[in-house]
């Protein structure tokens, strides 16, 4: 049995930039031993799988190359992206159930897509013991966010700058920190995504970690619409809303390739 299989570079409107998700169609689900092989085969930051539960819905779940997770911004726009314009849904918008309940997308103007996901309200704590040492740099704040740590720095500049120790951040539970800082004319926040603990050192664009960056920034500026550019090396961009519990993330996406997974 051979499966259709599509990369999708997320949150960019160029190949070769933005987050390269591997999305996978099934008419049924395998076993999750199957799924992660499949996952850790491609090698992407994530890989997303869905079967279809009705009009317009489907389940929808996201591995790693090492382990499943709840939430995934940039496979989900990718996903939305299949179906719209690879595989030609006529609906108007989307529905997938998840990990973390009914997530929604729909294509907006400019060709892009915009997905509707839980808000995540950091609480301020105290930087766990060697943070400074593996990131190089002392966050200015260190918040609690799920299972994220958001590290604040003072500039765009200085986040660019980041070489973390991944050996010492691995060892840093719970090994997934957010580091951001003001923008720097172009944008509104900048942001990276470390998360050596499930098996992704530096996620290129994160969908997912702006359902907490956005509460924070909207509070800092008083905005609650703002433009933000993940400054990874292959950078992305991000067109976020707040909307009492819900964030809307909208962003461009692009087809690498389309091809078989060819299974034994």
């Amino acid at each position: 049995m051979n499966l259709p299989f599509h990369w999708i570079d997320a949150f960019t409107s160029s190949i070769g930039h933005g987050n390269p998700a591997g999305v996978v169609p099934l008419e049924q689900w395998l076993d999750d031993h199957t799924l992660q092989a499949i996952a850790f085969e491609n090698g992407l930051s994530e890989t997303a799988f869905f079967v279809p539960s009705g009009p317009a819905r489907h389940h929808l779940r996201w591995f790693t190359p090492t382990t499943e997770v709840n939430l995934c911004g940039h496979a989900t726009l990718a996903t939305a992206f299949v179906l719209f314009k690879i595989l030609g849904t006529a609906s108007d918008s989307l529905v997938f159930d998840s990990r973390s309940g009914p997530l929604s997308a729909r294509q907006v103007h400019d060709n892009r897509f915009e997905l509707d996901f839980p808000a995540v309200l950091p609480r301020t704590t105290t930087p766990p013991p060697g943070l400074s040492q593996a990131l190089g740099t002392t966050p200015l704040e260190t918040h609690s966010v799920g299972d994220n740590v958001l590290c604040v720095l003072a500039s765009a500049d200085h986040v660019r700058a980041l070489k973390p120790d991944f050996a010492l951040l691995t060892q840093i539970a719970p090994a997934r920190f957010i580091v951001t800082a003001p923008g720097d004319g172009s944008c509104d926040f900048v942001s990276r995504f470390f998360a050596p603990g499930v098996g992704v050192p530096e996620d290129p664009v994160t969908g997912s970690a702006h359902c907490a960056l956005m509460p924070y920034w909207s509070a800092r500026l008083g905005r609650s619409s703002l433009f933000a550019r993940q400054v990874s090396p292959r950078g992305g961009e991000l067109w976020c809303s707040l909307d009492g519990p819900r964030v809307r993330i909208s962003g461009h996406a692009v087809r690498y390739l389309s091809g078989q997974i060819i299974c034994p």
